[in-house]
Parts: structure tokens; sequence; C-alpha cells
């Protein structure tokens, strides 16, 4: 029949239709796919080749995002950790506080060496400024080789101890004009306790940094840091200009003001340290992990831990009798061999000779739980061993044997880690000190 349409093309499309229909591209802005918004929109006309195109949002706010980009990673927040805003502000903040009285400090110190007095010399004051540097260098090679390795175990604590010992520094430089006579090794101190801030602090903040990467971006987060970093050097400077102005010849009034900053940087620091919820495991993180999972079967949160861990130092909190203390503290890992006692050693030995293939073996001795490693141990026969050991100090108290406590491990040790890798927290290995002295044994024929 005449009137009757034409069957379609072979490939199922007609053709006639597809010419005659209308087309809608949009144009979306932004760094992840959550965070786009949309920037123009060009329709084609369904009667010619023409097109329009409808530009929409606000050239200002693309502006203020870009501007915006140079100082949170891309993807911000899905790219980066829930905890990675509120720990940035309060660190930019305690950041902002020692630049001003770094200002105040660096004015005392070359009021002590003699900048603007007649009577000092270009040498001496060159001497006293390079013996100050060396005495930093050398103090930062020490630090590093005697605790570089330890640093990413507990570095809440030691992100603390590293700004504490900033502020001991800076105190050191205020405090030399009034010692003339010790001026050289008062300001020596202070270049040596800031040393152990360079070291403390970078190492410390490398493990943050690998903490808030969700998407591979460390790079990306390390870059941003610095952007931020940067701002509050310019913004820190220019109040302590200001202010080393107004204080200049009122040393009742840069005390006043040294000391309330030193307050708030301080507290600053607590509170950006208080909010991480780290989802590695070290050995305190570990210890309050199983305890609370032999008693209900269940496994905390990262971010209940956090809220139960010890921020400050292990020195800094008391540490009382048995069974008071964190069940982490009453486990050696990597114990040395030819220290062990002779009963020690015969109870070494039978464990060795039954089980030739283990990749670790317990020996407790007064109440603490020694941990012998193979020297072909893995990392996770490290972190199970730790968890085994936890177990039997957990346990010694309700008079269990070795036997129950491996019986244990055997039957819930794989739903452990199952439930820890559902609630978050990486199990690849155990964040610890460095294990020094391993052992290796065979049974003979």
């Amino acid at each position: 029949m005449s009137g009757s349409s034409s069957p379609p093309d072979a490939d199922g499309l007609d053709r006639g239709r597809s010419n005659t229909a209308a087309v809608v591209l949009e144009e979306w802005n932004g760094s992840s796919s959550a965070k786009l918004s949309r920037t123009a929109v060009i329709s084609s006309s369904t009667s010619s080749s023409s097109f329009s195109i409808r530009r929409s949002g606000d050239r200002f706010g693309h502006i203020r995002r870009r501007v915006l980009e140079a100082f949170v990673p891309e993807g911000y927040p899905s790219s980066v950790t829930s905890d990675y805003a509120t720990f940035q502000l309060w660190d930019s903040l305690q950041g902002l506080s020692t630049y001003i009285r770094t200002m105040l400090s660096t004015q005392a110190l070359l009021s002590a060496i003699g900048v603007g007095e007649k009577s000092a010399t270009v040498i001496g004051a060159t001497f006293q400024w390079f013996l100050r540097d060396l005495t930093g260098m050398l103090g930062g090679i020490l630090f590093t080789f005697y605790q570089g390795s330890n640093l990413d175990c507990n570095a809440k604590s030691w992100r603390l101890v590293a700004d504490f010992m900033n502020d001991l520094g800076m105190l050191m430089d205020l405090v030399s004009p009034l010692y003339p006579s010790a001026f050289i090794f008062i300001v020596c101190l202070g270049s040596l306790s800031r040393s152990f801030t360079g070291v403390a602090s970078g190492a410390t903040r490398a493990a943050l940094t690998q903490h808030f990467a969700l998407q591979n971006n460390a790079a990306d987060i390390s870059a941003k840091e610095g952007s931020q970093e940067t701002v509050a050097t310019m913004i820190g400077m220019a109040l302590g200009m200001v202010l080393a102005n107004i204080t200049i010849g009122h040393p009742l009034f840069i005390w006043i003001c040294f000391l309330s900053l030193t307050i708030f940087h301080i507290y600053a620091n607590y509170k950006a340290v208080q909010c991480l919820a780290l989802t590695s495991l070290n050995m305190e993180r570990g210890a309050i992990i199983l305890k609370h999972f032999v008693e209900t079967e269940e496994v905390l949160s990262t971010s209940q831990v956090s809220k139960m861990e010890h921020i400050l130092p292990s020195w800094f909190t008391f540490s009382g009798p048995w069974p008071s203390k964190s069940l982490d503290s009453r486990i050696k890992l990597g114990i040395r061999v030819s220290s062990l006692e002779k009963e020690e050693l015969v109870i070494l030995l039978r464990e060795a000779e039954s089980r030739p293939d283990k990749e670790y073996i317990l020996v407790e001795r007064e109440g603490v739980i020694g941990i012998v490693v193979h020297k072909s141990a893995t990392a996770a026969d490290i972190l199970r061993s730790f968890f085994h050991a936890l177990v039997m100090a957990h346990k010694m108290d309700n008079a269990w044997d070795p036997a129950q406590c491996e019986k244990w491990m055997d039957q819930r040790y794989e739903v452990l880690l199952l439930k820890l890798k559902s609630s978050g927290w990486k199990t690849e290995r155990l964040l610890s000190p460095s294990i020094t002295w391993r052992a290796s044994w065979r049974k003979i024929d």
C-alpha cells in the first residue's frame, strides 16, 4: 500500500526518525563524581543542524571552587577519612600559634646574640648560630637512630611529644637573654629540642597522611597540607610581627602572650590528636580490641577504640601493679633467647620439639608473656603471635592453661580477623617496635 511506512533498516533503527531526534549535551564541572555542578547545556534543533547553548552556574562560584581546590584534596570529602577536616582545623590553629610565638622567641634570640648593638661582632654571632644549628643536626640524627623505627607505632603520642618539644625549644630561645653567661648552652638545648620535633613530626605526619588517603591520594593530601600550612605561616608571621612591635620593651607582656599562646597550642594539639580514629593495629589498640572480643564476641569500631586508647605517652601516665596495667604492657615481642632462664629454655626447647613448624613460641615469666619470633615469620605470623599472647595474658587470671589458649586461637582467631576487616581495621600487619631478635628451630631425627 502506498500509505504504509517503510520498514526499518536491517540494524533495527528507523533512520527517518533518528534524523529528527533532538540531542541534549550537558557540561559538568567538579573534582569528583559526587561534587559536580552543571555549567552548560547544549541543545540541538529537531529541524536543522543548528544548536543552542545555555550556560548555568555562577562565575564567581566557579572561581571559588578553583581556589578551594588548592587547599583541599581532589574529591574531598569522599577521598579522605571522616576525621580529616577536624584534624586539619585544629592542626592549622596550632600552627598559627606556633608561628606567632616564633616571632617573639626569634626576636629575643637575635637580641641575645647582639643584633642592633655596636659591640657585637659578625663572627661572634655567626659562630653562636653555627653551634646552635650543629647541635640540632646531631640531635636529629641521634633521635632517628634511637626512635626512628618506632614512631609510626604510636603516631598520636609522638605527635604530641613533637609539639611539646617544639614548645620547649622556643621557651629556651625566650629564656636565653636572661642568662648571658649560659646563652650558648641554653640555645643549644633549644635547638636540640626542636631537632626531635622535626624528626617526630615529619614521621608521624607521613603516617597520618597514609591514614587519611582513601583513594591512594597521599601525595595530593600532602601537597594540599603544604598549601594550608603556607597560609597559616603567612598569617602567623604577620600577626607575630604586629605583636612583636607592640610588646617590644615590655618583657612582662611578652611572657604573658607567649605563655597564653603556648597553652592554646597544647590544647589545639590535644584536640587534633584526640579526633583521630586510626585504622591500623598497634599493640595498645590490639589489646583493647582483643579484650572486648573475648568478653562479648564483638569487635569495637575505630571511633570507639580511639576514645579508649591513651593519647599521652606511656611515661606520662600512671602504671600500677598487675592487673591494672593494660594487656599490651605484659607482652614482650621478639625476646632474646639467650636472655631466658634455664627453666624457660627447657619450655622453649620442648615447644620447639613438639611444634617444629610453628613460626613463634610463647614463654611466660612472672606474668609477662614473651614471644620468640622465628626468623622466617611473616607479618601475618607476628600479628597472630601477638593476639595469642594477649589471650594468654587475659586468661591468666582465669587459670587457663596454654592448651586452652591454643584451642581458642584455632577456633576464634579467623573469626576475629574477619570481623576486624568488616569493621574497617587494617589487618595486614601489626605496628610494633622493631623486632631485632629472632630465632630458628628444627627437629633433628
